[in-house]
């Protein structure tokens, strides 16, 4: 399987938009909206932000399947 490293990440409050190149070893706890400045944060459940508000979830969880957690 072949992980995929870009993903868009759509802010909660503003709707703003930005695709982000995804690290591979480590989950992204925290993530500031480069147009509103909210500081996001993962929702209850998921790992990292990338899972929340990306269009595809990090690469740990990728390769380690749904439940796999950073």
């Amino acid at each position: 399987m072949e992980v995929i490293l870009e993903s868009t990440i759509t802010c909660p409050k503003c709707g703003h938009q930005k695709e982000e190149t995804m690290p591979t070893d480590a989950c992204q706890y925290f993530y500031e909206c480069e147009y509103c400045k909210t500081i996001l944060k993962p929702k209850p459940g998921d790992c990292c932000v990338y899972c929340s508000y990306g269009t595809s979830p990090c690469p740990p969880v990728q390769q380690g399947g749904k439940n796999y957690c950073c």
